[in-house]
């Protein structure tokens, strides 16, 4: 073992030599000393420089164009010149390390890649990359399949090891700088241009050069650059505390807004909102003409029924964003720039919404999505909202799905269906759609489509057009299955139906015949003979308005836009609420918070096991109700690869393990991250005993000692 070890050291040695070596002669060869020497007396005028070029391509990767970064630098080159500055600054910790061209080319190498990210996600929507992005990727990576394919997927992965082992060999084969190390100098210079860089940033927010606050998060981006806009989505998240925040004022917004007002009628409709993901009226699109109506069904509903704009909180992505706009009654502007909710404060902490609010009148609340369970954190943020239950994916048989991946809607209509069934009260319905989620292909996907483009050219813009209104023509099907769906059931009903915001189709305002990128629309269905009318709402007065419209009065922030809408101080009062539920003492309910605790279940119907056998070739064949594609089995605590048969049939390969009398059996249904949503009752695995036993242990011991 010695003599291994010593060889290993005078391989490493000779390796070493051989790398100086080969470094000195780079170095004399190209007179790199004396570069060297130049760089390291005018070393902070050069990474200025240095920091100015790298800033250049960051902003060309992000504007995907080299004219357009030209145009930003001259129309506003003081922004220029403070991104400059945070790029520039965190090359001044080279100068603690004599590995300097290795820590240099890291920050450059760090720099680059947010560029490059914020690039690529700006090809795949219209929201930047952001800090918050962060706090979701995991959601993202499970959704990967969807933007990219296989080839891509493959060249990203390669361009990453290709930069690792880049990394790697310019640690090693770098020279290192040999000059006094002056660390006290180091610190001092740091400090110095910190200081600098912080009086910079007062200065140039007081001058209005830059902002604190996004209304757009995308055309803040233009504005006001990458690198601060980033670094702003790190440390601005919440809501701050308004400067006028005291018990007094929050008494007095609650006296003046009658927040505490609890009135409806007794006989209450069922109450469905349907948020329509990407729905979005391309007859709108002044370049897009079609061969027919992609969206006949809901065009007739909003000519018979209460219509208008919805104004989303975000283009083209964000749809944790509108949901949680309509369900609490808040506004996205008093957050963080690029901020969800879902992924912050929601995840910890209970707030009021629609579902506790309806609850609090009687209504069960059910929130039903075509998608994964955990993405966005829905499945802590629906209890957290008073949810009774949450319907995701998982407890779902999803057979279809579209062209990228994404489930159809029609699979809802049954999950609504259970959920009105599933308790005699009156019930509350939140359902969010998924079927014409982005990316849109720009390749030919769809060889004879219903909806056809008419007006464009061939090619990839035509094609990501008549695919989304491919889309649109199937989700429009669905919006009139539901409502033949409720019609069939006879009771009194309201479906509230709305875009959560524009497709990702890089659209500009002038390309919209409204002239206004965060419209989609609203249609307020019903049986109980509401009057139409017609008013657009922004996504966080819908809720209130269809309240109203059924005369019902109750919650702190529904009842708020119904009194204060359009008063004086109504934004200002609007983010004092906000901060006071969520982030400060709860003045507004005086000691009594009217948020209803949740004991939220997972799936509407319960799994579970009828019988089980094993096969010649010991396959253990699980009969039972209610399985999906996430059933899982579980034998004594451990999870088995299985197979999804049907609804009522499982298949799991044991291998070498041989099943005992005695053995725990349980069906889960899984979520993403190995998170158990729910699991049927245990049963117990007895050959003699039709093959398994569902009562109490105790009581399988004893039968079995009888029988012997």
């Amino acid at each position: 073992m010695k003599n291994f070890i010593r060889n290993i050291k005078n391989r490493l040695r000779k390796y070493s030599r051989r790398i100086s070596d080969f470094n000195a002669y780079i170095v004399n060869k190209y007179k790199l000393d004396q570069l060297s020497i130049f760089l390291n007396r005018v070393s902070i005028v050069a990474t200025i420089f240095y920091s100015a070029i790298i800033y250049f391509i960051m902003e060309m990767f992000s504007r995907h164009s080299f004219i357009k970064t030209i145009f930003f630098i001259a129309d506003s080159p003081l922004v220029f010149l403070y991104n400059t500055f945070m790029v520039f600054l965190p090359f001044l910790i080279v100068y603690f390390f004599r590995r300097r061209i290795f820590v240099r080319t890291l920050i450059t190498v760090f720099w680059l890649l947010i560029g490059t990210i914020n690039g690529v996600v700006l090809l795949k929507r219209v929201t930047p990359f952001n800090a918050q992005d962060l706090k979701v990727v995991s959601d993202a990576v499970s959704l990967i399949n969807s933007y990219f394919k296989p080839l891509q997927l493959i060249a990203i992965i390669i361009a990453i090891i290709v930069v690792i082992l880049l990394l790697a060999a310019l640690f090693i084969l770098a020279p290192k700088y040999k000059g006094k190390m002056h660390y006290i100098r180091s610190v001092i210079t740091i400090i110095l241009f910190t200081g600098l860089f912080l009086l910079s940033t007062v200065s140039a927010i007081n001058h209005r050069v830059l902002s604190t606050y996004f209304g757009n998060l995308a055309y803040s981006y233009e504005d006001y650059g990458l690198c601060y806009c980033f670094a702003t989505s790190i440390f601005n998240t919440g809501i701050s505390k308004p400067n006028d925040y005291n018990e007094e004022k929050m008494h007095e917004i609650a006296e003046k807004s009658d927040l505490a007002k609890s009135t409806n009628n007794s006989d209450n409709p069922n109450l469905i909102f349907v948020q329509l993901e990407s729905f979005f009226d391309p007859l709108e699109v002044n370049y897009v003409k079609l061969n027919k109506d992609p969206i006949p069904n809901f065009r007739n509903l909003c000519s018979k029924y209460s219509t208008g704009y919805f104004t989303a909180p975000s283009i083209g992505a964000g749809t944790s964003n509108t949901e949680f706009e309509v369900l609490t009654g808040m506004s996205m502007r008093y957050f963080g720039p690029g901020e969800y909710p879902h992924k912050t404060i929601l995840k910890t902490t209970q707030c009021e919404s629609l579902a506790s609010d309806m609850r609090k009148l009687g209504y069960s609340a059910h929130a039903i999505h075509n998608n994964g369970g955990n993405f966005y954190s829905r499945a802590d943020v629906f209890k957290n909202l008073g949810f009774n239950s949450y319907t995701s994916k998982e407890f779902m048989n999803v057979l279809s799905t579209t062209d990228t991946g994404w489930a159809k809607d029609d699979i809802l209509l049954k999950s609504i269906d259970d959920s009105l069934n599933s308790t005699d009260n009156t019930d509350f319905v939140f359902t969010i759609t998924v079927e014409s989620h982005g990316d849109y292909p720009g390749e030919k996907i769809l060889e004879n489509p219903e909806i056809q483009v008419t007006s464009l050219e061939d090619g990839s813009k035509k094609n990501s057009w008549e695919y989304y209104c491919n889309l649109l023509y199937d989700v429009d099907k669905f919006v009139k299955n539901l409502i033949d769906m409720i019609e069939k059931r006879n009771e009194p009903s309201v479906i509230v139906f709305y875009g959560d915001h524009i497709p990702t189709m890089n659209l500009k305002a002038s390309d919209i015949d409204n002239r206004y990128l965060y419209n989609t629309e609203y249609v307020i269905w019903d049986n109980i003979g509401l009057t139409k009318t017609d008013k657009n709402y922004n996504a966080y007065q819908l809720s209130s308005a269809v309240l109203d419209k059924l005369d019902i009065h109750n919650g702190t922030l529904f009842n708020y836009h119904q009194n204060r809408q359009g008063t004086k101080n109504y934004q200002q009062d609007l983010e004092l609420l906000q901060y006071d539920i969520l982030y400060g003492k709860q003045y507004v309910y005086d000691n009594n918070p009217t948020i209803i605790p949740s004991d939220m279940i997972m799936g509407i119907r319960d799994t579970s096991i009828t019988s089980v056998y094993l096969t010649a070739t010991n396959q253990l064949i699980v009969r039972g109700t209610n399985f999906t594609q996430n059933s899982r089995v579980f034998i004594n605590g451990k999870k088995y690869k299985t197979t999804f048969l049907s609804d009522e049939k499982l298949s799991v390969d044991l291998k070498d393990y041989e099943l005992s009398d005695l053995d725990e059996l349980v069906v889960s249904q899984m979520g993403s991250k190995n998170r158990v949503f729910k699991s049927s009752n245990t049963s117990y695995y007895n050959q003699g005993l039709n093959d398994i036993y569902r009562g109490n242990i105790d009581d399988l011991i004893k039968d079995a000692n009888n029988a012997n």
